[in-house]
């Protein structure tokens, strides 16, 4: 396997680390034992998941752009699939979480990684339909 490919699976492994911490977090502060600091919690994740996913997947998706890689492309669609229904399972999970949680960050996040996702999503398919260049034959 090559570098791109690697990538690609890092990617989608921290797209899945990341629905999976925010999933936890959010089931946490609809009744929370103790208190938390929420925003702090989101960006540490946020710094954590889906920032570097998202540069994976980015990576992978300049990397394969030569060859058209199907492998990469699927890689890259589902980990955009996975953010995309994990963030609408959080984005429904707000409107149960105590009052005194809610700050923009708890509110503004799932919103924004949809979006996020969609573009993932869409360099996915872009990839998908990518044709392989012709190697030049130098005589």
């Amino acid at each position: 396997m090559s570098v791109e490919n690697y990538t690609s699976i890092a990617s989608f492994g921290l797209f899945i680390m990341f629905v999976c911490e925010m999933i936890t977090v959010y089931d946490f502060m609809i009744d929370p034992p103790r208190d938390i600091e929420p925003a702090a919690k989101i960006l540490q994740f946020i710094s954590i998941g889906v920032a570097p996913a998202s540069v994976l997947a980015g990576v992978s998706f300049i990397i394969a752009r030569q060859s058209g890689s199907k492998f990469i492309s699927v890689m890259i669609i589902s980990g955009g699939i996975i953010l995309f229904v994990g963030m609408m399972i959080t984005n429904n999970m707000v409107e149960n979480i105590e009052k005194t949680y809610l700050v923009l960050a708890v509110t503004l996040a799932p919103i924004i990684f949809i979006m996020v996702s969609i573009a993932v999503i869409a360099s996915g398919v872009l990839l998908l339909f990518t044709k392989p260049k012709k190697k030049r034959m130098y005589y």
